[in-house]
């Protein structure tokens, strides 16, 4: 797609739908990296009913969650084993998967979390953290949680999963949180994961969480919170491998998917990067960011692919973060194909962004960020095109931009420093950082 031009929007109404469709056409919308992690069909199939589930809303079924998985643990079945959630609502507290199982929603069946949370176990914090993400020791289970399984997939008619999350916003706005609030789904140290066709609202805190995982894909799913929920992350690979995450909506209280690898000097003892990532044809709202990498990036982040996003009412399209402190390597990220309506800034690229987990990071450990390509990027009415602001003592380079029109009502200046690179047929002009011809070469490749 090199070199290609906008022709295809200026012919598409300025209906929003319209301009989707018209975008979404002119991309290879027939690619796909699902393959990765093929869909398997399990023989051994049992419904939760079979263990008392009852869908009324009230009922709370953990009990009955807890049976069925632990007989297709112990059973053990060959191919494994489906369990199949009837419609209705099932009330339940937080439960663990099992290796080989498929968690089936039908249509209208939807699996609510109980909001007392007395019944939310404590788990350690993540080694590359060293401790809860919001609070101090550990933090509280994920309401769906996998660690150290395979062949997991959850999937079905396009059921909901429903963190009934406000609860714990509220403890978040009143600052009473003993511990770091919980994911909606967490799948830990795993490998060969499908995610596909369900509905996901209201969590508590991260939606998506893939933490320490290998192969494992993500499409067709929905993931909704109020624009207000805070820290209610879509989906967050996190030091974690061949991800693919495809054909999805996301709308929700920050970053709709945001790629990670640990927190300071925590990150950087464990060592395990985010890598081979792709993201492609999601699109959403946010008043955070639409694609982003960070801020916890001290495992290093390498090998991002984002194509055909188009984004609405947006903090930031794009946003690289990262911060001192955080060491790791962010390299080789091509974001490509971007539609945005309204967003405060087009692209930020940082090094000043987040907090840390104590105060004992090393403010010496400096990131290095480099090989960064954004191209064939269009927007309408971003107050800010664009803010890229390297470190003094470890600038980011090969920042590589083109093919990129951001208008707005403001017609306010890029704003760069302690960046290089070059840029392209922007508009408007980018910072003369970015488009020294002495430059150029180094993205020649990337144009």
């Amino acid at each position: 797609m090199v070199g290609r031009d906008f022709s295809n929007f200026r012919l598409c109404s300025g209906v929003t739908v319209l301009v989707i469709i018209c975008f979404a056409s002119a991309s290879g919308e027939d690619v796909t990296c699902s393959g990765i992690v093929p869909m398997r069909h399990r023989d051994d199939n049992i419904s939760i009913a079979d263990f008392g589930g009852v869908g009324d809303g009230v009922t709370l079924n953990t009990k009955a969650f807890t049976e069925a998985i632990y007989r297709i643990e112990h059973l053990n079945r060959t191919g494994g084993t489906l369990l199949y959630i009837p419609p209705g609502e099932y009330l339940t507290g937080p439960f663990n998967l099992t290796s080989r199982m498929t968690l089936y929603l039908a249509r209208n069946a939807v699996i609510k979390a109980t909001q007392d949370t007395e019944l939310w176990p404590l788990v350690a914090p993540l080694p590359s953290y060293g401790r809860g993400r919001e609070r101090p020791g550990g933090r509280y289970m994920s309401f769906i949680h996998a660690d150290g399984l395979h062949d997991l997939i959850l999937t079905g008619e396009n059921g909901t999963i429903d963190g009934q999350g406000d609860i714990w916003w509220n403890m978040w706005r009143q600052r009473t949180l003993q511990f770091t609030r919980p994911s909606l789904v967490e799948f830990m140290n795993s490998r060969s994961l499908i995610i596909s066709n369900i509905t996901f609202k209201n969590s508590p805190f991260w939606n998506i969480h893939p933490v320490y995982c290998s192969n494992m894909v993500v499409n067709y799913v929905t993931i909704l919170a109020p624009a207000g929920s805070p820290n209610t992350d879509g989906i967050d690979p996190d030091s974690s491998s061949n991800v693919c995450i495809e054909d999805s909506y996301i709308s929700t209280g920050d970053d709709l998917i945001a790629v990670k690898s640990g927190w300071d000097e925590y990150g950087i003892a464990y060592g395990r990067p985010s890598r081979g990532i792709t993201i492609r044809r999601v699109s959403g709202s946010s008043p955070f960011a639409g694609i982003a990498v960070g801020s916890e990036t001290s495992g290093g982040v390498e090998d991002v692919l984002a194509e055909h996003i188009n984004l609405f009412n947006m903090g930031v399209g794009i946003h690289l973060k990262t911060n001192i402190g955080r060491g790791g390597v962010i390299r080789n990220i091509t974001i490509s194909n971007v539609y945005m309506d309204q967003a405060r800034k087009g692209i930020k690229i940082a090094g000043d962004v987040g907090d840390h987990p104590d105060e004992n990071y090393n403010p010496n450990a400096l990131p290095l960020l480099k090989d960064v390509t954004i191209k064939h990027v269009w927007g309408v009415k971003v107050q800010q095109p664009g803010l890229l602001h390297g470190l003094k003592n470890a600038p980011f380079t090969g920042i590589c931009l083109s093919n990129i029109t951001l208008t707005g009502p403001k017609n306010l200046p890029w704003q760069c420093s302690d960046v290089s690179g070059a840029a392209v047929q922007v508009s408007p002009s980018p910072c003369s950082q970015l488009t020294s011809r002495q430059q150029t070469g180094v993205c020649s490749s990337s144009f």
